[in-house]
């Protein structure tokens, strides 16, 4: 299972925010404008200019974090965020698109993919959960933090190291306000693959 949660000490920025800070146990991010993870597809444009706050791990890990916000504009979105490097990552959670909250996920390998489905539950206070394991990387979301339903399951580049951490965008505006709570990061959980107990 994951550590204790984090204190948000120890990371580092990837293209840090102008409004965050500390609060308690919590971080507290404000985007800046303009910002998104994206590589080529459909668009033809890279963006690299979300935010990210990513703690180094070394070998296969387990990650997790409580994500709040209001979205409330086109493709207003946060979650987490995996990184190997500008061509290879995954970024997972809660985005606003076709005037609803959707689940989804962009697994990154040169080029970015997108999968995502609407959200039926509360997407304003979600937790998410990622495993990497022997090249396999398993993507969980929970409402409630004891049931963790599968999100995504797909291949991820090996690595001996990753950057994780919370990470959110606006692409089509600022200010969208991401309280993020009780990230873990350890060994790669056991739990089984369908974790509904």
């Amino acid at each position: 299972m994951p550590d204790a949660a984090r204190d948000w000490t120890g990371g580092r920025w990837l293209n840090e925010p102008a409004s965050w800070r500390r609060e308690g146990s919590s971080l507290l991010v404000s985007t800046d404008p303009d910002t998104d993870f994206w590589r080529e597809t459909h668009y033809g444009f890279v963006h690299d200019s979300g935010h990210a706050l990513l703690f180094e791990t070394t070998g296969d890990f387990t990650a997790s974090v409580r994500v709040r916000a209001c979205y409330d504009h086109l493709y207003d979105q946060a979650g987490l965020m995996v990184r190997v490097d500008a061509q290879t990552w995954i970024k997972a959670g809660i985005e606003m698109s076709d005037g609803r909250l959707h689940l989804g996920s962009v697994l990154t390998a040169g080029r970015s993919d997108w999968a995502t489905f609407p959200y039926e539950g509360n997407g304003e206070d979600i937790r998410l959960r990622v495993t990497v394991r022997a090249g396999t990387l398993r993507l969980q979301a929970s409402a409630d933090g004891l049931r963790w339903p599968l999100l995504r399951l797909c291949p991820f580049a090996a690595s001996s190291t990753y950057e994780v951490g919370p990470m959110c965008c606006t692409p089509g505006r600022s200010g969208l306000a991401v309280r993020f709570d009780d990230f873990r990061l350890g060994p790669p959980s056991d739990k089984d693959l369908h974790d509904l107990s």
